[in-house]
């Protein structure tokens, strides 16, 4: 059985602009993993207007931020994953928590396995999907 992926854009803040939230299988994997606070990283840096998306998965594996704590990653440390596509699977794995030797998370977050085309499908609608712009 594979894992769901669902992307959202959180419109901008008083502190932040719109910033991306993952959830799979239901649960944003941003709070999971981050506890207190946090955000994920900002709409604009992770769905260009003018390129693909880093999230798009490639035979090559690569590092991702998916998010920080409120004292920010450059203190405590990213939420990263590797991701990378396996002919019909996208996985993530090899996750790296902030702070994980300081907080209350024992272990980051599961390796995760994701149907291809619906990981496809959800970054293709992420990437077009651009409300969030319209916002001050």
């Amino acid at each position: 059985m594979f894992d769901r992926l669902e992307i959202k854009v959180l419109p901008p803040g008083p502190r932040f602009p719109a910033q991306l939230r993952f959830w799979v299988n239901g649960e944003d994997v941003v709070e999971e993993a981050v506890r207190e606070g946090g955000r994920g990283p900002y709409a604009a840096d992770v769905l260009p207007a003018d390129g693909p998306s880093p999230l798009r998965a490639t035979d090559e594996a690569r590092r991702l931020e998916l998010g920080e704590p409120d004292c920010t990653g450059g203190c405590c440390g990213f939420l990263t994953v590797v991701v990378q596509r396996f002919g019909g699977i996208v996985q993530w794995s090899d996750w790296e928590a902030p702070g994980a030797a300081h907080t209350s998370v024992p272990h980051p977050p599961p390796e995760l396995h994701f149907d291809a085309s619906q990981y496809d499908a959800e970054v293709a609608r992420a990437e077009a999907d651009r409300g969030w712009q319209m916002h001050p």
